[in-house]
């Protein structure tokens, strides 16, 4: 997504790709936030373009979107919704792959809710395997603060395989112009150290079921490809 963003001449990203600005709790510990330390990511030129950044943890990060409300109530947000049963074994396979996480996959799921119980910690961003994937309790945080309108739900499947429908409603929504051809650039790859076993996917099956369920009725979307 961030690289096909930075494609269009119309939309101006910052100079690294996750600003972690939003979801920082110490910059917010004091108040008023000192913006300048999120404008100074931009480059002065740009400032009569689309300005905006891609921080995945935003929409999981329990006071973030009252922020960026605060910051700009009219800015516009793109939400990329993945598979929460894939999700939660990527984000996994990133930890074990940044050397963060030592324990294995089912056991860390298991863990989680004592890992993770202390908010807005540093092991509540790590090891949330599976609270990020509860997507609809997440949604309705980003509706308390923006209407819907302001908001673009793609599910990443259909953004991975049919790329450029996906870019133009996305361009469109943000008042950019269209931008055809632009090439495929995964920019997050890491090597996977194993595959996902049958025994873990119905774990997470189990799990998500009810949760799949209830976002396919909030967005009206048909999610029978993640079950």
């Amino acid at each position: 997504m961030h690289y096909s963003l930075s494609k269009n001449p119309d939309i101006a990203l910052p100079d690294q790709q996750e600003l972690h600005f939003f979801d920082d709790e110490q910059l917010f510990s004091r108040r008023p936030a000192d913006y300048e330390q999120l404008h100074n990511h931009f480059r002065p030129r740009d400032a009569g373009k689309i300005n905006g950044e891609c921080t995945p943890s935003y929409l999981y990060w329990p006071t973030a979107m009252e922020r960026i409300s605060e910051y700009n109530p009219k800015i516009k947000l793109i939400i990329l919704l993945r598979n929460p049963i894939d999700r939660a074994f990527a984000h996994w396979n990133m930890q074990r792959f940044k050397g963060r996480e030592q324990l294995d996959f089912l056991d860390a799921l298991k863990q989680e809710p004592e890992r993770t119980a202390q908010s807005l910690s540093v092991e509540a961003r790590r090891f949330s395997y599976l609270a990020r994937g509860f997507y609809s309790e997440q949604l309705d945080r980003v509706f308390k603060f923006f209407p819907q309108e302001q908001v673009k739900i793609i599910k990443f499947e259909e953004f991975r395989d049919e790329k450029q429908r996906a870019l133009d409603s996305i361009f469109d929504f943000l008042g950019a112009r269209l931008i055809k051809g632009i090439r495929d650039k995964d920019r997050n790859v890491v090597p996977y150290e194993r595959s996902m076993t049958d025994e873990e996917r119905k774990y997470l099956h189990r799990i998500f079921k009810p949760e799949i369920t209830k976002l396919e009725r909030m967005l009206e979307w048909d999610c029978s490809d993640w079950r």
